[in-house]
This record gives C-alpha cells, structure tokens and sequence, in this order.
C-alpha cells in the first residue's frame, strides 16, 4: 500500500465531547513529528456532542478519521473496529481522555523500531485516581496474571501500546466474538517489549470503568483466555461424583451388613 501512514493512532470514545479538541491539540503534534499519520476515532454509541465533533475534525483534516456505532457496544468492541479500519504501519491504541500523554508515541515508536511488535506502556504511577479505584486496578491485574497460565500478561498496562502492522494483522485475523483486546494481543504472541510512564488526571468526564465494569472485563478475560475456570468445574464434577458414590457405598453397607433401610432408599440411591 504506497500511501500506508506510519502511524495510526486508534482512540475509543464514549461521549468525549469535551476531551477531543484537547486530544487534537497534543496528539497532531507528536504524529506530525514523527512522520505521516492518520487518527482513526471510534465513536462507541455517544450520546453526547462525540460525534459532532469527530465529523468537525475530519471537515477540517481528512486524516482524522472516524467510525461510529449504531449503540454502545464497549470500549473492547470499539478497540477492535480501530484496529480493523487502521492502516498504518504502525498501529497505537490510546484513550482520549488523556490519561494516556500521546507523547509517549515517540518512544513507543522508538521501541518498536528496535525489532518488537508490540510495545506496552506500564504505569509507574495514576495522577488523579481515587485509592478505591487503584486498589481495585490493582486486583484486576494480579487477578489476571493468576487466572492466565499459558501466556504473560503484563501487570499494570491498559490498552495504551503500540502494535507493528504484522501484530494488527495478526490481530484482525482472530475470530473470537467476545473480545478482550490485551489478552488477545499478549496471546498471539509477537515479541513484545515495554515503556515505563506516569499516568496524567484526566481532562475531562469521569471513568467509564468502574468496579463493576473491571470485575465484568475480568470474567470475560478468565473465561476467554484462562483454563483456571474449566479446571474448577472439572474438579468440582470429580467432587461431586466422588461424595455421591461414597454416600451410595455406605446406604448399601448399612443395607447388606446392618440390616438397617429405609424403604425405596437404597434402591434410588444406588440407581
């Protein structure tokens, strides 16, 4: 594809009215510095003014781009649909609510070109969150990496990072329906390295994941990407019949050995 961007920045957006223009003003910046680029927007069912904003932006530069849901299907729904319209070579996933300093591209960038195809950015520290919402960020995480035994998921990282073109690829290729970005891309394996940030307060709106969308987005990623709940199952079946069958050898004990029935018992419990 002669006219491939290096970079494609796929944003998630959930009515981000207010973070977009700020979003712009950092984000053109750094693309611009380091070569051609294209920002794909992914408007997730706003109900707010998202959209009137991604179509004033792609009026004035037709490289920012946008898709836009028919409802609100999630932030994992929205990060996939990014990743199948992008076409740089480089592909990142950032959040528009500027958590995530854009100006960490670079050197996501920079990482990258050193030969990995996926470039995590880990967090040192959250400006700007609540104690009950990095507790419960921090057991989501530890969760995870307990729950998820064939592969590595790094601690701490979000979906800010930056994938090569084989990795989206790769990525795109991948038929699951029920999406959990992060495991996906950890799963498929491409070497992967990682840059160290401090994670900026948000400028605008508040959270869209809170408790009960982390613990949601964890029982996806167990069942999707961890063998730990079939093994439970598988255990608790073995459990089951286990105790059922002793319980049966000690109503038929009582019966041939004690004299001791209670009338249709022994019969249905052994059947």
């Amino acid at each position: 594809m002669p006219d491939r961007p290096l970079v494609s920045a796929v944003v998630p957006c959930l009515n981000e009215e207010q973070s977009l223009p700020r979003l712009r003003e950092r984000l053109v910046p750094v693309l611009e510095a380091l070569g051609t680029w294209q920002i794909l927007l992914v408007d997730d069912g706003s109900t707010d003014g998202t959209l009137d904003v991604m179509r004033a932006m792609h009026a004035e530069d037709p490289r920012i781009q946008y898709v836009s849901f028919s409802r609100n299907f999630g932030h994992e729904a929205a990060s996939t649909a990014g990743l199948a319209h992008a076409t740089g070579a480089w592909v990142v996933l950032i959040d528009a609510d500027l958590q995530d300093p854009p100006e960490v591209i670079a050197e996501l960038l920079a990482r990258g070109q050193e030969g990995f195809d996926v470039v995590t950015a880990r967090r040192r520290a959250r400006a700007g969150e609540r104690m009950t919402k990095k507790l419960t960020s921090a057991l989501f995480y530890r969760a995870l990496a307990l729950a998820v035994s064939d592969f590595e998921l790094p601690l701490d990282t979000g979906d800010f990072r930056i994938l090569s073109r084989r990795a989206v690829d790769g990525f795109n290729r991948m038929p699951e329906r029920n999406r959990f970005v992060r495991g996906m891309i950890a799963w498929s394996g491409f070497r992967t390295s990682e840059v160290v940030y401090d994670r900026e307060a948000r400028v605008a709106g508040e959270t869209k994941y809170g408790p009960l969308q982390l613990v949601a987005l964890a029982l996806d990623a167990m069942t999707g990407f961890s063998t730990v709940p079939l093994r439970l199952s598988s255990w608790l079946g073995f459990a089951i019949t286990g105790f059922a069958a002793l319980g049966a050898m000690v109503v038929v004990v009582q019966r041939l050995f004690f004299g001791l029935d209670i009338e249709g018992y022994a019969f249905q419990t052994v059947s």
